[in-house]
């Protein structure tokens, strides 16, 4: 068995604008479970994306973006539906970088089919049933290494580095053209990872740390504080703010936590006046990632009026909520915010 052997078959992004998905969300608006959570949850987002002066916050944990629905998030920014994005690193780097890069994720087979240790040794990353190339994947660890050599030695919130990233593949250094980190470089939307260290991120400027400490020189580092007040700001200036959560994590909360934040600075500012949140935890073991956005309302985060939980795994569900938006027009009278301006020098 050999790495060309399982590296085939190319993981395929869904583009919801091929797709209309009104018809099924009608359809399963009448039903219940799950379907009628889904349906309400695309009439949020509609709600979300038709009120113009809403700032509308992407978050995503897990892997959705590996699995297929990389470019449903691409379009939601392109088409002005999302105006910030917090992620994980591995969303923002491991996934989006790497195929801007022009790497690929391949169909994969789940547990106990191929041994993981045959998998290790074949340097073979394993998500569920999707692989990666690890030696590839090591190209965004460099990457992220000489872009950190490039730069003024100082503090930088994440957004401020993924901005220089998002430039630097703007300026023809990508493979793929509408990765998104690009199209939020080009867009205006700023990109927070409040975990930035855990990625290939985290080993590029590790690596870059390591050298110039070790040569008594100044480095670069994550402010990840900074990145904290930089989203209060966005919270602060916009008038309303709905969210559109993938998962849980970091991410979730982070964005959440604004309001509070925004309390703390002294500035008193409405809760999240729209949520969704797309989610397989459980609520019992009372974890970040599964607490509902009711519970969310007893901190002061979410309001608790146009909120909607989706208990489902993400892929299933996120093309049919965003196409439903983006075929009923509801983007087409919004403009950017570029809430990049706020931080321009």
């Amino acid at each position: 068995m050999k790495k060309k052997d399982l590296l085939k078959e190319t993981i395929k992004h869904i583009d919801i604008k091929k797709y209309d998905s009104t018809e099924l969300i009608d359809a399963m608006r009448g039903m219940s479970f799950t379907s009628r959570d889904t349906a309400r949850a695309a009439d949020i987002l509609t709600m979300m994306c038709r009120e113009k002066e809403c700032t509308n916050i992407l978050t995503v944990a897990g892997s959705t973006s590996a699995a297929g629905c990389m470019q449903v998030y691409v379009d939601m920014v392109r088409n002005k539906m999302i105006d910030v994005v917090v992620a994980t690193g591995a969303t923002i780097i491991d996934m989006d970088l790497f195929e801007a890069l022009g790497f690929k994720h391949y169909v994969g087979t789940k547990e106990n089919v191929i041994p993981d240790t045959k998998l290790r040794e074949l340097y073979i990353d394993r998500i569920y049933d999707t692989f990666i190339d690890e030696e590839e994947l090591q190209v965004c660890d460099n990457t992220t290494y000489l872009l950190a050599n490039s730069l003024e030695a100082r503090p930088y919130s994440s957004r401020e580095f993924l901005y220089e990233l998002g430039k630097w593949l703007h300026e023809g250094n990508s493979v793929k053209k509408d990765s998104l980190i690009q199209t939020c470089y080009e867009c205006g939307v700023p990109i927070f990872v409040p975990a930035f260290s855990d990625c290939s991120a985290g080993f590029g400027i590790g690596k870059h740390q390591w050298e110039r400490s070790n040569e008594g020189k100044p480095y670069l580092s994550i402010d990840s504080v900074r990145d904290f007040i930089e989203l209060t700001q966005i919270k602060m200036q916009a008038p309303e703010s709905g969210l559109f959560m993938v998962g849980g994590g970091s991410p979730k909360n982070f964005a959440q936590d604004t309001v509070v934040c925004a309390e703390i600075l002294g500035h008193e500012v409405p809760m999240h006046k729209y949520a969704i949140q797309i989610t397989v935890a459980d609520v019992r073991d009372g974890a970040c990632s599964s607490s509902t956005l009711l519970e969310a309302g007893s901190w002061g985060k979410v309001d608790d009026e146009l909120q909607q939980m989706v208990y489902a795994e993400g892929t299933t569900v996120i093309p049919a909520i965003v196409s439903y938006a983006y075929h009923n027009n509801c983007w087409k009278e919004r403009e950017y915010k570029n809430w990049q301006r706020l931080f321009q020098k």
